[in-house]
């Protein structure tokens, strides 16, 4: 395992025990962060959507991780997390497929992809099944949770 894969496992061992601050030393200060939900994070507003998701979760999480590669430049990994939607309480088992890049042995720029709509129909039911699969509904998502983190950026600041 080179260098970087093994960063790419430091995130995700750190992930599975919800340590966040550990999954925050992995990041460069000049990360960027992007996923469906959140949309496009930088820097500090990165580390802190794992610290408000890791507060919220209770370690109440379960993170699997597999098929790491990296090479001096760029890196993936898959993921699954399975945890209970803090808004709805409903089960929601979401697979990831995770892009990273790479300077001064940390990561950079870190790009989550699974499917909104799938994750929609998990954590909202109904609605989410009906309306998931909508550009308006995934802006509702986004705009959702970066008023979450925005929210908890205030009140932990």
């Amino acid at each position: 395992m080179n260098e970087n894969e093994q960063l790419i496992h430091k995130f995700y061992t750190a992930f599975a025990k919800a340590d966040a601050k550990t999954m925050c030393e992995c990041y460069h200060n000049a990360i960027q962060f992007q996923d469906p939900a959140f949309g496009k994070l930088n820097g500090n507003d990165a580390c802190q959507m794992w610290n408000m998701l890791m507060e919220k979760s209770k370690g109440n999480i379960k993170i699997e991780f597999s098929d790491i590669t990296a090479d001096n430049f760029s890196g993936s990994a898959k993921w699954i997390a399975t945890y209970n939607f803090s808004k709805t309480n409903r089960k929601v088992i979401n697979e990831i497929h995770a892009q990273f890049q790479f300077r001064d042995g940390l990561i950079v720029n870190h790009i989550d992809y699974f499917d909104i709509w799938k994750w929609s129909k998990q954590a909202l039911g109904f609605k989410g099944l009906l309306l998931g699969w909508t550009g308006f509904m995934q802006k509702q998502i986004q705009k959702q949770a970066m008023t979450s983190l925005q929210n908890y950026i205030k009140t932990h600041s």
